[in-house]
């Protein structure tokens, strides 16, 4: 496997795919990566040379990726749950962020239902 940005992508899959893997690359940033590289997409991570590799590692570097990413990212929303948002507010109560409907579904977010007794009549 090789390793890129400290994460072990799969050899058996194209580069394209592969490097998708990483948190915080999607499959345009992956598109974008290896056309600044000069690799073509299509090619499996096994078949990859060394200066390849390389070449994507010192391009992935460009972009904020896994730990930092996920650092950034818990941040922002620590400080919508302090300066006390809407959306730090919903946050905090585990509901939906984005305008959803929370009288049904919604579950994700909520987890399992929690039974009320006497609700029907």
């Amino acid at each position: 496997m090789a390793r890129i940005a400290g994460v072990d992508i799969p050899r058996n899959k194209c580069v394209g795919v592969s490097l998708t893997y990483i948190y915080g690359i999607g499959p345009t940033t992956a598109k974008n990566i290896l056309a600044a590289c000069g690799i073509d997409e299509t090619i499996r991570v096994k078949d990859l040379t060394d200066a390849q590799e390389t070449a994507i590692r010192q391009e992935v570097d460009k972009y904020k990726t896994e730990g930092d990413l996920r650092r950034e990212r818990a941040l922002d929303i620590k400080r919508l749950m302090e300066i006390g948002s809407y959306r730090g507010i919903r946050h905090r109560r585990s509901l939906p962020v984005r305008g959803q409907r929370t009288r049904t579904n919604a579950r994700t977010r909520k987890g399992p239902r929690r039974t009320v007794a006497n609700k029907k009549k």
